[in-house]
């Protein structure tokens, strides 16, 4: 998978690079499809309040690419619950596509119940 690291208003260190190559490697175990991410860190001076730091990472799958974004204090932790919000778009999405290939089984299934509890 290709990673897109861009920084605004912060300058990328060797340290944050290596977090987030270490976060995005674990989510091309879960989506091993995946084409690339994008991955955008911000540093807004301009907001007094305590959340600073804006992570945001698209992750372009096959059909809808993946999105997930978060403001904290701490830029490490807005970089792990970022890919924590993909990693969990990631399951729901994978559970989706085995439900649907499961559906035509489990009507079959209930149809097979029902005729045996209408002879029976």
């Amino acid at each position: 998978m290709k990673l897109i690291l861009t920084g605004h208003n912060l300058k990328v260190t060797q340290g944050i690079e290596d977090h987030v190559i270490d976060k995005i490697t674990k989510l091309d175990h879960f989506e091993s499809r995946a084409l690339d991410a994008r991955v955008i860190l911000e540093h807004d001076t301009t907001k007094p309040s305590e959340k600073r730091f804006k992570c945001s990472v698209r992750l372009a799958v096959p059909g809808p690419d993946l999105f997930a974004e978060d403001c904290e204090a701490d830029l490490y932790a807005a970089i792990d619950l970022v890919t924590k919000k993909i990693e969990q778009q990631i399951r729901k999405r994978q559970n989706k596509y085995k439900a649907r290939k499961h559906k035509l089984g489990a009507k079959s299934k209930m149809e097979r119940q029902e005729k045996l509890e209408k002879e029976g």
